[in-house]
């Protein structure tokens, strides 16, 4: 059962979440997004808030209403998506980490790159 909490409207998490799946890659660019109802039944969410997340993706460039066929990933959406998540990265996570990994005294030799525990 998908969880909540109150750190932002849920729409808005809900957006996020159908973000992170856009930037991995599901749906492909230019296949359909599973429909509303659907949306609504997998996250046991009203069907108005699976609308608004959706036109939030509409809004920042992610994925298009085609009347009568449903909503579409736009090509080109998971190369804006990236780029704007690495910025957002490097601008807001990436100076408190850093801070954190010195404050704790981890060398960048402390970490295991590329593997997975």
């Amino acid at each position: 059962m998908p969880t909540w909490n109150d750190s932002a409207p849920i729409y808005q998490q809900l957006a996020d979440r159908l973000a992170v799946q856009l930037l991995d890659g599901a749906p492909p660019e230019g296949q359909p997004l599973p429909s509303v109802r659907q949306l609504a039944g997998q996250y046991l969410i009203n069907p108005l808030t699976v609308s608004r997340a959706l036109q939030a993706l509409v809004d920042n460039g992610l994925v298009e209403s085609r009347r009568g066929m449903g909503m579409y990933v736009l090509n080109g959406a998971r190369s804006r998506l990236l780029k704007a998540e690495r910025e957002r990265f490097l601008q807001d996570e990436w100076p408190q980490l850093r801070a954190k990994l010195k404050r704790l005294g981890i060398q960048s030799t402390d970490l295991e790159w590329g593997t997975e525990q």
